[in-house]
């Protein structure tokens, strides 16, 4: 006889089901229950007839700030492409650089390592217009040259800013042609100022300004520009560690001082003349201080005078001995200036850069002169600089 299974499924269903239903209604009776202490009441004011503005001021950003800038100077940006004859007779492209125009009679500057050489000079505007330009001056000490189109109409010069109002942390752009990429802009802030630079001789180029606005290969020659479209300065190289040369942040511009001294030499002469001292030198530092025992910290020691050169006409002296110092090597017995027609000198460049930008060839400066532990003035005549 088969015996008959209670039908405890059934049962237990019904006892879950109800239980399911309790704690659903316990849930529901939880979700009204307030999330936290009852907040005070709050007296509803009725509505008033004043309202409020949110209008917010029109204040054009950054980016339209930039926007407009380049619309407004980027007329005057060139790309410069150079030509020269190989050995078999063909006039070929020998490479490209950037240029900008300096007046209205067709001027344009760009870097003396960008023409230096050519043979034809190719000149292409913002809208693709192409003119042959001439050579008008070149200086190999600025890596600075000029050459002349016949201006398209409506296209103006880029006017030249102020060096003493550059200062570190401004906002900069760079346009040029890099990697022949025509009008190209960048931007960065000045790094850095009073810089030296190596230029294409003996000499370096005081005060360069240092950027970290993108500048490569092509860009040289192209302005360095202040946020009000000023040109502050011509990018002329960068410093990599790239075995092909690209931009690694650190770029350089031959400063706008040098800009308003050299380039109108050129327009009107075809060459600037430099001054000089002839001498070769150094900062004063730590261990020149021990080794002679120098009552100062700061100044240019000249370690040679050049010979035939004004500092030897005027008795200045190079050094005459070395002692080690702290396992170092120290040239001593030279001479440390101190100022320059009472314009104190902390370091050599402070010296480059007074001749530089304050003197011509000819001129006679006073300098105050330390020497075996004494101060004394003497006074030398400027020359011309060699061509080399």
């Amino acid at each position: 006889m088969q015996r008959t299974r209670p039908k405890f499924t059934v049962l237990l269903l019904l006892v879950l089901l109800l239980a399911s239903m309790a704690i659903a209604c316990q849930s529901l009776t939880f979700t009204n229950q307030p999330a936290g202490p009852t907040p005070e009441a709050v007296e509803v004011l009725p509505p008033t007839d004043t309202q409020v503005d949110l209008t917010l001021p029109q204040v054009a950003s950054e980016d339209q700030v930039l926007v407009d800038l380049y619309a407004r100077v980027n007329p005057s940006v060139v790309n410069i492409t150079i030509y020269a004859t190989t050995e078999s007779g063909q006039l070929v492209p020998l490479g490209q650089g950037s240029g900008f125009v300096y007046d209205s009679s067709g001027h344009i500057i760009t870097n003396a390592h960008v023409v230096h050489g050519a043979e034809e000079i190719e000149v292409t505007f913002y809208d693709g217009l192409v003119r042959m330009a001439t050579p008008v001056g070149e200086d190999l000490h600025s890596d600075l040259a000029v050459v002349k189109v016949d201006l398209p109409a409506g296209v103006q010069p880029l006017p030249l800013g102020d060096m003493d109002e550059v200062a570190v942390g401004q906002t900069v752009v760079a346009i040029g042609n890099p990697f022949g990429l025509s009008n190209t802009l960048t931007r960065g802030i000045i790094s850095a100022l009073g810089r030296t630079i190596p230029a294409l001789t003996v000499f370096r180029i005081p005060q360069a300004i240092q950027t970290d606005a993108a500048v490569n290969h092509g860009s040289s020659g192209g302005p360095l520009l202040n946020i009000n479209g000023e040109v502050i300065g011509v990018n002329a190289q960068i410093e990599t560690d790239s075995e092909d040369g690209d931009n690694s942040g650190v770029a350089f511009a031959v400063p706008v001082s040098l800009i308003k001294r050299v380039v109108p030499a050129l327009v009107q002469n075809g060459e600037y003349v430099w001054a000089w001292l002839g001498v070769r030198g150094n900062d004063v530092t730590p261990e020149l201080v021990k080794a002679m025992n120098l009552p100062v910290e700061q100044g240019a020691y000249l370690w040679e005078v050049l010979s035939d050169g004004p500092a030897i006409k005027a008795g200045l002296r190079g050094a005459s001995d070395s002692l080690t110092i702290d396992g170092r090597t120290v040239d001593v017995g030279g001479d440390v200036i101190t100022s320059i027609d009472g314009q104190p000198i902390k370091t050599f460049d402070d010296m480059l850069v007074y001749i530089a930008l304050e003197t011509v060839p000819g001129q006679e400066v006073t300098l105050t002169v330390l020497r075996d532990g004494e101060y004394q003035e003497v006074t030398a005549v400027l020359e011309p600089r060699p061509s080399d």
